[in-house]
């Protein structure tokens, strides 16, 4: 049997983890060009780099075609803040990705107007509910296509109803738009309480 500090030696590598989680990033001063040049148009576009973007710069050209969809959602999308967050916490809840669902249940509260206990169910995928119409289909709507459902004809008929076909474009991309966020977030271990460089 290997002594403590052996043991200890083989469970800590000091290259698991960079800044956040896994992912070393480039401080901006250091960035190449192409790098730094995405960097800097998704903090004018967003105003800030926030989590999975710091680890898409080290693809410019994705980055600099993807930041434009979140930011979309920030400022132009058809469905509510609370409606954005009851499918985003679906989504990242599904995908077991510890930093979006812990920083989207927050968000959904603060921002979103959520009851802290409908957003905790929602990250959870325990079943809840909503007063309003709107806030329910696009809860049942995500929920169905985050277990890869068939959408029933009835639940499509009122979310049509709800929500128009801009609106249901608006949920599936989101959806798709929160699964690579979470993918991305789960590939490279980023913990719950990743906060990256300050820059």
């Amino acid at each position: 049997m290997p002594d403590i500090n052996q043991a200890k030696a083989l469970l800590e590598d000091p290259d698991a983890f960079g800044t956040f989680g896994r992912f070393t990033e480039t401080p901006a001063a250091q960035m190449p060009p192409e790098m730094r040049e995405a960097f800097d148009y998704t903090k004018k576009l967003r105003g800030l780099v926030p989590g999975p973007h710091k680890i898409w710069a080290a693809n410019p050209a994705l980055l600099k075609t993807i930041a434009p969809v979140g930011a979309y959602y920030q400022a132009a999308s058809t469905l509510s803040k609370a409606e954005i967050e009851i499918a985003t916490c679906v989504t990242c809840g599904r995908w077991g990705a510890a930093y979006s669902s812990f920083e989207h249940e927050k968000i959904g509260v603060i921002f979103g107007k959520l009851d802290p206990d409908k957003a905790a169910a929602l990250i959870a995928g325990l079943p809840t509910g909503f007063d309003d119409p709107r806030q329910q289909v696009v809860y049942e709507l995500s929920s169905a296509l985050a277990t890869a459902r068939v959408i029933p004809q009835g639940l499509f008929r009122r979310a049509r109803e709800l929500l128009g076909d801009a609106g249901i474009a608006d949920v599936t991309v989101l959806i798709g738009w929160f699964t690579a966020v979470s993918l991305t977030l789960m590939a490279y271990d980023v913990p719950s309480n990743a906060t990256g460089l300050d820059q």
